[in-house]
């Protein structure tokens, strides 16, 4: 059965996302996503214009994937905001804590290294990562409405200490290998949402 051009493109761009969540970006060279990919060395262009445009769109299909994530956790049925926030944190705990604490998330792994390499890949982890706070608001402001939770400040203030602090406790997990900073970051999330 041939290949959809589709297909191909999102192959190459799960295996990069694969790859570069455990080497970064600028370890990574093309031809080795490709060779994983199982992808035609010469076809890379057919897809992707320059490096710097195919890790975009890696970047913007990788966002794509976590906010719909994101989206079914919010909408797990028979469960308060603050239940379901408290599954997301649960979920990103365990995923962070994979390998080593070596985790999965790409904005964790590539967000400083690229920032500075190339503007529209910071562009694309800007609007990922809003998303991200975006839905963590949302949830937040679900749960003081239906009272499963309370915060000291205004929603949107406490969705970003919390996305921040659980991006600097997932890279303390990964240089100290140890998931205490993921621990201390559920424990004053509790403590922030009056859990």
């Amino acid at each position: 059965m041939p290949v959809i051009q589709g297909d191909t493109r999102r192959s190459i761009l799960d295996t990069a996302q694969r790859i570069m969540s455990r080497k970064g970006f600028a370890a990574v060279g093309i031809n080795e996503v490709l060779s994983e990919a199982g992808v035609p060395k010469g076809s890379f262009y057919h897809y992707f214009s320059s490096k710097d445009a195919f890790g975009e769109a890696m970047m913007r299909s990788y966002f794509t994937d976590y906010l719909a994530d994101m989206d079914r956790v919010f909408a797990e049925p028979d469960t308060t905001s603050a239940q379901r926030l408290l599954n997301y944190w649960q979920g990103w705990r365990e995923t962070q804590s994979l390998d080593e604490c070596q985790g999965k998330c790409l904005a964790v792994k590539l967000g400083a290294e690229v920032s500075d390499l190339s503007e529209s890949m910071r562009l694309a982890l800007k609007e990922g990562t809003t998303g991200i706070v975006d839905r963590l608001e949302r949830a937040i402001a679900a749960g003081l409405e239906d009272g499963s939770l309370s915060v000291d400040g205004d929603a949107r203030t406490t969705a970003q200490v919390l996305y921040d602090m659980w991006l600097g406790a997932s890279v303390m997990a990964k240089i100290h290998r140890d998931i205490g900073a993921l621990d201390a970051a559920m424990t004053v999330t509790r403590r922030l949402l009056h859990l």
